[in-house]
């Protein structure tokens, strides 16, 4: 392509447009999720109740996540197809369309999960006291979600599909440093700032996320990068908004199936007590994080099966997908290994309840071994949805989070002691099935021949 920020992916060696591509994606994942830690770093100074309330709230909030995820599925399958094609107009179209509606369901969802949020925290079993934190963090980052959906699709998705990830990198840095300097101001009051506990570190998260997606839609008004957005783009085309819908909703059910799961095993969890759920969400947060090469690759690989599809190029498009699966292979291998090692101890620096730490130790030390399956199946995934084909991926992650990981957790619970250990090897056994099933459908090559 022309744009030197552009990554042209239907040419080239795969490796090295993989690298250039993934490379800014992951740097951006690992920042988006040290914006994590942050919040978890001052909310632990306040407490483990605190702490417990910042994984039932973030267990909560995945359940928007559906809704983004479905609509970075099809903003990415029909982007990277009409770059593929060179029909840079009608991609454009898309960019705007995908915009305006991630904007009208964020503000939706936002509304809902406001007046939704503490009977969400009481019925997944919170203590009085973790769920009255929790409502104060909740509500707060519900009405400022729609932040999330516009940062996600506007300074993420969009630039994606059209090969650039250096600028979503640095919108990242931007509201990484931004959370950075907002969160012990808020949280504990400094520089005249009321200390707002846990609230804070919510508002200081939702200011960062709006000034990073006003940057990131004001970068794609420029058209930059050969995605040009102006407001005449964002008036309703309901062709391509059906589209979009058409892509998304299957992606939307495969993430809302996990994001239910999540919440039922949060309510398993729950049932072991504060320390567990503390415990748990602590070793949540460093599985994410080990995670993040893996969802850097699996978004690498869905633009360059969607480019190479849209210039008729399948083969390569296969060949670039199980390359970014192995790397994601090669490296989970070597930081599941550190954190398999150190996992206590990383546990323990963020709250050093002897109780949390033991919790938190176990769940790594038996789950994260089995992570190299869930990168597979995350790339895999990622790429039959680049593709267009978003119904495979959900069938196989209902199959394997429905069918054998609830009810192996509520089983196995009842019947090793400690309990969590059963919910834990609940989810290895899981992990390790759906990355069988996922790499089967994706080597039956069906997805080459989608049209969208």
């Amino acid at each position: 392509m022309k744009d030197g920020a552009q990554n042209d992916l239907t040419e080239g060696r795969l490796g090295v447009g993989l690298f250039r591509l993934a490379g800014p994606m992951l740097l951006s994942s690992v920042l988006q999720n040290i914006q994590s830690l942050i919040d978890l770093f001052w909310v632990g100074r306040l407490g483990s109740s605190s702490v417990a309330a910042m994984a039932l709230s973030g267990t909560i909030l995945m359940m928007i996540f559906p809704l983004v995820m479905g609509m970075s599925a099809g903003t990415v399958a029909l982007i990277s197809r009409r770059v593929g094609e060179q029909d840079y107009e009608q991609a454009s179209d898309t960019a705007g369309q995908s915009l305006g509606l991630a904007l009208v369901l964020g503000l939706v969802a936002g509304v809902i999960g406001f007046f939704l949020a503490q009977q969400l925290c009481l019925l997944l079993g919170a203590s009085p006291d973790v769920a009255a934190l929790a409502t104060e963090y909740l509500q707060v980052s519900f009405l400022g979600c729609f932040t999330v959906f516009v940062l996600f699709i506007g300074g993420h998705s969009i630039f994606q599909a059209a090969g650039n990830t250096v600028i979503p990198m640095l919108v990242m840095v931007l509201a990484n440093v931004l959370n950075l300097i907002l969160d012990p101001i808020l949280i504990f009051g400094m520089w005249g700032a009321p200390a707002l506990g846990i609230r804070g570190a919510a508002l200081a998260t939702v200011a960062a996320q709006a000034v990073a997606a006003i940057v990131a839609v004001s970068l794609l008004g420029s058209g930059l990068g050969h995605i040009h957005i102006h407001p005449r783009r964002l008036l309703p085309k309901l062709h391509i908004v059906l589209a979009i819908l058409r892509i998304g909703l299957p992606g939307s059910a495969q993430m809302l199936a996990r994001s239910l799961m999540a919440l039922v095993l949060m309510h398993i969890v729950a049932s072991c007590g504060t320390a567990a759920m503390a415990g748990y969400g602590i070793g949540l947060r460093f599985q994410m994080i080990i995670l993040m090469p893996s969802f850097a690759l699996a978004n690498a690989a869905a633009t360059i099966v969607g480019q190479n599809l849209g210039a008729q190029r399948p083969d390569r498009a296969h060949r670039g997908a199980w390359l970014a699966a192995l790397w994601a292979v090669a490296l989970m291998l070597v930081m599941g290994a550190v954190l398999i090692g150190c996992g206590p101890g990383l546990v323990r620096v963020f709250d050093d309840s002897p109780e949390v730490v033991a919790v938190g130790g176990r769940f790594l030390r038996i789950t994260t071994g089995f992570f190299v399956f869930a990168a597979l199946a995350i790339v895999l995934s990622r790429a039959l949805m680049g593709a267009g084909d978003t119904v495979s991926p959900m069938i196989c992650t209902f199959i394997a989070l429905w069918g054998i990981q609830v009810p192996l957790a509520v089983g196995l619970s009842r019947i090793l002691d400690p309990a969590t250990d059963g919910i834990w090897w609940a989810v290895a056994v899981a992990l390790t099935i759906h990355g069988f099933l996922v790499t089967a459908w994706f080597q039956t090559g069906r997805w080459k021949h989608r049209h969208v």
